[in-house]
């Protein structure tokens, strides 16, 4: 951190030096705005409320010049019922200088961006706290990982709020027609995941360790890197147009945001303990996007191929209960504009692994797809529309109608629900008894 302190010192001072006649005027360099939601979820299987959410987001920008600018992003959230996480949250995964305060069982406040982003020559610099966004896949993502995810709601809240910012040096160069961005990350934060008795706790046996009956687990808290320098994530892409194809390559060398939990079996006075020892593991990202247009019809996708995906194991010869892949996976999106106001996607996800070993829990190549159905009414102002999830080797998955409605420019309004289904070993069947209905409000200010 105190790298990229340096970074931002130098950079305003070279904005500072900029000549007076690119400077804005006074009256325009500050900008504030903020935005003000609330939402609210009743479980229906359960029959109780399980949300009542309310947050501001307040965000402050300076422009030194019309090159540089310095953004801030604030977040006061507050929740009702205290189900997504009980109690005081542990933050475990969040490294020190990026975790929220906490303001008793059900409020927190959070600095959610900072940094500074200027040009010098060829280049921009986005220097602090911020969200990197590589891919742009509905409902789930593939190359999108360069922010860790907040899983208080599983997948069901929106990206740019459950994205978990990070310190990062990112800069981007510009080549003619091409863009190579670097990106040097030391902030050592990981997925949130939620605690055990949360509305979303995983319980699949796909993502946790399933002991047998009778046999008391050991869990260790989660070993995390501990190096600001040697632990770092790097990662490039390069952004090119090509005879109508816009396309990207990207590489990220990095720890996967999933911990993985290894097991070891002893035998105590009282019986069999499985000690679950959880720590995060180094993974290499190779792969790639591209998209174009074809009248109405845009074709879109993502390939990548991790080195080292570490998968959960049945089998009972395997010392540590883990055993380790390389992984192909893409997903191929046709999204269709062929009726006015309208909008029909899918999309086709697959997984493969390229060495598995026998026992483990999931199935050699996994296969994702999702529907989108969108239309919009009364001047744009009425939007409905339905995601259906499904996962087809567990015949699981989730199914999301909502409509809103843009009462202002400024302010927006919506109901939907949030239906899974499955078997509860899946990673949508899991929460097969958290239907709910949902009601929000969005107010910009």
């Amino acid at each position: 951190m105190i790298a990229l302190a340096g970074w931002l010192f130098a950079a305003g001072i070279h904005a500072a030096g900029m000549p007076e006649d690119v400077h804005p005027a006074g009256e325009d360099r500050f900008r504030f705005s903020a935005v003000v939601e609330t939402e609210g979820a009743y479980g229906i299987a359960r029959d109780r409320a399980n949300k009542l959410e309310f947050l501001i987001d307040p965000q402050l920008e300076y422009r030194f010049s019309e090159d540089t600018r310095f953004t801030a992003i604030a977040r006061l959230y507050a929740e009702g019922f205290d189900h997504l996480e009980p109690g005081q949250p542990g933050q475990r995964e969040i490294a020190s200088n990026s975790r929220r305060l906490l303001l008793g069982d059900r409020t927190d406040m959070e600095l959610r961006e900072l940094y500074l982003s200027t040009q010098l020559g060829k280049a921009h610099l986005t220097l602090g706290k911020q969200q990197v966004v590589w891919g742009k896949a509905d409902g789930l993502k593939l190359l999108d990982v360069v922010n860790p995810q907040n899983f208080r709601e599983f997948i069901l809240d929106n990206f740019d709020d459950s994205r978990i910012p990070l310190w990062t040096v990112n800069a981007e160069l510009s080549l003619g027609k091409s863009n190579l961005q670097f990106l040097w990350i030391p902030d050592r934060t990981y997925h949130l995941l939620p605690e055990s008795g949360a509305t979303f706790a995983f319980t699949s046996p796909l993502v946790v360790p399933q002991a047998p009956p009778g046999i008391a687990v050991n869990l260790r808290p989660v070993e995390r890197p501990k190096n600001i320098l040697t632990d770092s994530d790097v990662g490039m892409r390069l952004s090119t147009f090509w005879h109508g194809w816009d396309l990207t390559f990207n590489y990220f060398y990095h720890y996967a945001d999933f911990p993985v939990f290894f097991q070891s079996l002893s035998l105590t006075p009282s019986g069999a303990v499985v000690t679950v020892s959880p720590r995060y593991e180094r993974n290499h990202l190779l792969g790639g996007s591209f998209s174009n247009a074809f009248g109405d019809l845009t074709v879109r996708g993502e390939v990548v191929y991790n080195t080292d995906r570490f998968l959960l194991t049945r089998n009972r010869s395997d010392s540590d209960g883990v055993t380790k892949s390389g992984e192909m996976s893409y997903v191929l999106g046709l999204d269709w504009f062929g009726i006015q106001d309208s909008l029909v996607s899918f999309q086709l996800f697959q997984s493969g692994l390229l060495n598995p070993a026998p026992g483990i829990v999931r199935d050699t190549l996994d296969t994702t797809s999702t529907l989108l159905l969108r239309r919009h009414f009364m001047n744009e102002t009425v939007e409905t529309e339905v995601l259906w999830l499904r996962n087809l080797n567990d015949g699981d998955g989730l199914v999301r109608p909502k409509v809103s409605y843009e009462l202002r420019d400024n302010m927006k309004v919506w109901l939907g629900f949030d239906l899974f289904h499955g078997n509860r070993s899946g990673l949508f069947g899991q929460f097969d008894q958290n239907d709910r209905l949902v009601m929000g409000m969005e107010l910009g200010l």
